[in-house]
């Protein structure tokens, strides 16, 4: 039993827009959600359910615009040379994109925000992301790297690349795609933000079943208000939100 992480779920007021942004900063193409009123975002093709070949974007709409507050979750882009990350941070800030200032100092990554305040990072080239496709990862800022790469490595089919007590990698079990990586982030907030991880279970596997597989290893249930859904909304032991998608997605 396992789940695999499939999409990044941004929420936004203007869902097509933001959709729309992120599908011409990562060269995909911006979709119909699967009920009709997001916006998925994926490679050219079509999009590949229940079996989804990437980690992409779907973009929900929510009535309020997001705090000052910085959110939990983020995407790593990827980039294969200086004069690529320049091009890139350029391309991007022509969309819509804005400079974010989240106390990183002098780094050899760029900070931007989403046209609706979703921070991100463009990063310089490294070996590692050939072959991550445009989202290098998703970096979740946390109290105990180590502590969350147990729990994530034992909730999904993703193996662990490499732990210190402040950073903390897994990726996928064909070590292919973007990386999921723990970051220790002294401070940060436990309130739910405007990014997070989207579930599902492999073929033939049963959601409840992983849900309750989930609780055990220290998932809590999450009430957002989502009523009467096909997904189940949970919290990591650190308060990190998460869905588990059904198969009616």
């Amino acid at each position: 039993m396992a789940l695999r992480p499939v999409q990044v779920n941004i929420k936004a007021m203007d869902h097509p827009a933001v959709g729309r942004f992120w599908a011409a900063a990562l060269g995909w193409r911006a979709y119909p959600g699967g009920s009709g009123l997001t916006t998925y975002v994926g490679p050219h093709g079509g999009l590949v359910w229940p079996d989804p070949v990437v980690v992409g974007i779907d973009v929900v709409p929510v009535p309020d615009a997001r705090t000052a507050t910085k959110n939990r979750v983020h995407l790593d882009l990827a980039t294969t040379s200086a004069a690529h990350q320049a091009d890139l941070v350029a391309r991007l800030r022509a969309l819509g994109a804005t400079p974010a200032d989240v106390g990183q100092g002098d780094v050899p990554w760029t900070v931007l925000a989403d046209p609706e305040g979703n921070e991100f990072c463009v990063r310089e080239p490294r070996a590692e992301h050939r072959g991550t496709g445009p989202i290098a990862g998703v970096v979740v800022d946390c109290a105990d790297p180590p502590a969350m790469a147990r729990f994530w490595g034992a909730a999904t089919d993703w193996t662990r690349h490499r732990t210190t007590d402040d950073h903390a990698v897994l990726r996928s079990a064909a070590d292919v795609g973007p990386y999921l990586e723990f970051r220790r982030t002294p401070g940060r907030t436990a309130a739910p933000g405007r990014v997070h991880l989207d579930l599902l279970p492999c073929p033939g596997d049963d959601q409840a079943a992983e849900v309750t597989r989930l609780k055990a290893l220290g998932a809590t249930d999450l009430d957002l208000g989502q009523g009467d859904v096909p997904w189940t909304c949970l919290t990591d032991p650190e308060g990190h939100e998460f869905c588990v998608l059904g198969p009616a997605h």
